[in-house]
């Protein structure tokens, strides 16, 4: 490969996740308030999005599995795009259960492969050396799709309705498409993207080393479930607040919430990618679930739109150390055993666990109590997660990389 077409490829790639973040901008606290707005109670809602985080859990380690295996990487996103785009598509059409229902099945076997095979891809590319850099970078593309297509969709929603935001996000599927494709298929080293030294150097390590023997990353993967546990609800359940007020300002004023925190992400990623290299993993992901504590405490105390709004900035702070660090904490205790994918797979399985139930915990605690309540619930269990962090887990960054810097990895291409 040359150094040229890698760089163009990087290029596309920053790109491409940019636009992944627009087509999923539409559907995930919109959706709580789109509900919401059609008359969904905050039980039901919290009962049915737990019921649909919870589906493709199970299936999320046979995903990551798959992902390390596959050699035809672009085609997984593609297909997954595409079945976003159908996703967005029926909820636009209709808001009845049912028709959610399929939509949000559709939308799950999309996640299955999507951010695994991005991770993926740009691991592929760049190796372990430029890791954490690149990721920092992709991630702030992904933070300003985000802040660019709120700003659409918060037109969309007050001019002509919240429903339209899924049409919207189905219709910017096609310029992600385009860029998928700029990325060259002889860019992207197979054995790299698993997180293997080298093709046919070693076998993989197996499933149960990786995923039950390794002490250290069961710790991460319990907390990063009830990082998600607490974190996952507090922007819907926002949303939700927010549209029992006035509706037709409830996608304008989510879209508000969403541009903060995503504004963060923006400014903050690829510097944590290059903190995360220079102080290591575990300072940034404790600094991470405390900015999660204090926010679920402050949506308790602030009053008024605009300083509930404000509160995001913490969420923008929790949400870019956590999107960043936790990938390369898989991959510092991953290193050369080319599970890179599987185990994160399971981290995502995790993930989904945790998030799936916050949903649930979030509304029964607004249905017997109250708003307040609901976000000091989710607070408790975010510093459980963060003393856990605090108590047990260690730093990861020591040796990174050093096996893939020892040697070249003979180059191993896709073909599609």
């Amino acid at each position: 490969m040359s150094p040229l077409s890698k760089a163009k490829s990087i290029h596309a790639l920053e790109w491409l996740n940019f636009f992944v973040a627009d087509v999923q901008t539409g559907l995930g606290p919109f959706l709580a308030a789109y509900l919401a707005v059609n008359g969904w109670s905050p039980e039901r809602l919290g009962v049915f999005l737990t019921a649909c985080g919870v589906i493709p859990i199970a299936l999320q380690i046979p995903a990551g599995a798959l992902v390390d295996a596959a050699r035809r990487k672009r085609m997984l996103v593609g297909a997954s795009i595409v079945f976003i785009a159908l996703g967005a598509l029926l909820l636009g059409w209709r808001a009845t259960f049912a028709v959610v229902t399929s939509a949000q099945a559709v939308l799950a076997l999309a996640g299955l492969f999507l951010a695994p095979a991005l991770t993926a891809i740009t691991m592929g590319i760049v190796g372990p050396p430029g890791f954490d850099r690149q990721l920092g970078r992709i991630q702030s593309f992904a933070a300003a799709g985000n802040v660019v297509t709120a700003l659409l969709m918060a037109g969309v929603s007050y001019w002509i309705g919240i429903r339209n935001v899924f049409f919207c996000s189905a219709l910017l599927a096609v310029p992600t498409i385009v860029f998928l494709f700029r990325i060259h298929s002889s860019d992207i080293d197979l054995s790299l993207a698993r997180g293997a030294p080298r093709e046919g150097s070693q076998k993989a390590s197996g499933i149960l080393s990786v995923l039950l023997k390794d002490r250290v990353l069961l710790i991460f993967f319990f907390c990063a479930a009830l990082f998600h546990l607490a974190n996952a609800a507090m922007l819907p359940q926002l949303g939700e607040m927010l549209a029992h007020g006035d509706k037709r300002t409830a996608g304008p004023l989510m879209s508000a919430c969403v541009i903060v925190t995503q504004l963060v992400i923006t400014v903050a990623a690829a510097g944590t990618g290059r903190l995360a290299a220079a102080i290591g993993r575990r300072p940034l992901l404790l600094v991470g679930f405390a900015a999660l504590v204090t926010r679920g405490c402050l949506y308790t105390v602030v009053r008024g739109e605009a300083a509930l709004i404000a509160v995001q900035l913490l969420d923008g702070v929790a949400n870019v150390i956590f999107g960043v660090v936790s990938a390369l904490v898989v991959a510092d205790r991953t290193n050369g055993t080319g599970r890179f994918n599987l185990a994160q797979g399971a981290l995502a399985s995790f993930v989904g666990i945790g998030a799936a139930f916050s949903t649930t915990w979030g509304g029964f605690l607004i249905q017997r109590f109250d708003y307040n309540a609901s976000f000091l619930g989710l607070a408790a269990v975010g510093l459980i997660a963060f003393l856990l962090l605090f108590a047990l887990f260690p730093e990861t960054r020591t040796g990174h990389g050093l096996i893939f810097l020892q040697k070249e990895p003979a180059p191993l291409h896709e073909t599609n």
